[in-house]
């Protein structure tokens, strides 16, 4: 019995008209159904095991969800992922205090060893989050925050989630939704910096200290948006840390 191409490769085509193939679109290596099958099932995953705050945070200005780096590893867990990293570019201007860093991650399938993506993440010590402080004292989270960026640009990629998440939060502009770089923070921005400092039990010294450290404000009001939703993000992956030292001690 002859075999059917098409059907030993898992492939749908768009004509059965051989004469056509040829100059038609490339064919369907996985069917709608299949598609619509594995989308459904993603969705149902985020919506069951990833923890808002935690895995995934909803800022204002932004109209999805914004990708965590807990999240990004729960997915590459659930999908069976493994996480190779690199740094494929660096630049360490000791004696001008600048510093840059260029991360590639690759995610590999542990039950085939295909690669499934790869991800670019950078970070430099000029960037707005960065460029008040003291240079030579944020070198490792510079790399750090270079990692987590290739990471969650893999994860994306490899589990076809763009649709549900966007990147970093801190890696958008409001202005590229034609909102000024220095508007205001918006009043729902400021009730989740106090609801999440007040959850995190961290005293108002000590959240205005960080404020001043990170945008050089002494209070939540004088931050724009976009620092705001950069320091939402900061309090976000410190509650998730937080609620992971106490699940390890737990158990």
């Amino acid at each position: 019995m002859k075999s059917d191409k098409h059907s030993i490769m898992n492939i749908v085509p768009f004509t059965a008209n051989k004469k056509l193939d040829s100059l038609s679109l490339p064919n369907l290596v996985v069917s709608s159904v299949e598609s619509k099958r594995r989308i459904d099932e993603l969705q149902k995953f985020v919506s069951e095991m990833m923890v808002k705050g935690v895995d995934y945070g909803l800022v204002d200005g932004f109209s999805k969800p914004t990708l965590l780096k807990p999240g990004a590893e729960k997915l590459c867990d659930v999908f069976g992922f493994s996480k190779t990293v690199a740094v494929v570019n660096r630049i360490e201007k000791w004696n001008e205090g600048f510093f840059a860093y260029e991360v590639k991650m690759t995610l590999t399938r542990k039950d085939n060893g295909v690669i499934e993506s790869e991800g670019l993440g950078s970070c430099n010590s000029k960037e707005a989050t960065f460029r008040k402080q003291d240079p030579f004292t944020i070198v490792n989270t510079l790399l750090k925050m270079a990692k987590k960026r290739a990471l969650i640009d893999a994860v994306l990629s490899a589990t076809r989630s763009s649709g549900i998440f966007t990147q970093d939060i801190e890696d958008f502009s409001l202005s590229s939704a034609g909102k000024r770089d220095d508007e205001s923070a918006s009043r729902r921005q400021l009730q989740m910096i106090f609801a999440l400092v007040t959850e995190l039990n961290i005293r108002n010294g000590v959240a205005k200290e960080l404020m001043k450290i990170l945008y050089n404000v002494d209070h939540s009001t004088k931050l724009t948006k976009k620092d705001a939703s950069s320091f939402i993000q900061d309090l976000m992956l410190l509650k998730g840390s937080k609620k992971n030292e106490k699940k390890s001690k737990d158990e």
